[in-house]
């Protein structure tokens, strides 16, 4: 199945050190700059589009990938979260958390 679109986003728990919500921020900065209609170009459901997000943070075990789930309307989702990302440290406390997520969208759109 052809990968026909790629977007990028970052974004960051300032204090709570929530990779999750580091995560989540970063899906919303790729997808709010975007319509995304791929599947009504192709003739095809919404559903069919196959979404594979890939996550990286510095923490990989603390993200939640079913409230990043929640984010998607349709598609079927699938989950990649790996080290990456950056923390950075703060003198008071817990360091700010920067998560990256490259977002890839591929349909089967025949011959």
């Amino acid at each position: 199945m052809p990968r026909l679109l790629t977007e990028f986003g970052m974004g960051s728990s300032l204090r709570r050190q929530d990779y999750t919500q580091a995560a989540k921020r970063a899906l919303q900065d790729a997808l709010w700059h975007n319509s995304i209609n791929l599947a009504e170009l192709f003739g095809q459901p919404k559903e069919a589009m196959q979404i594979l997000v890939e996550v990286g943070v510095q923490e990989p075990d603390r993200v939640d990938t079913d409230a990043l789930a929640d984010i998607f309307p349709y598609g079927q989702i699938s989950f990649d979260v790996k080290k990456g990302g950056l923390d950075v440290p703060r003198p008071d406390g817990n360091p700010t958390v920067i998560a990256n997520v490259a977002i890839s969208v591929s349909l089967e759109v025949g011959a």
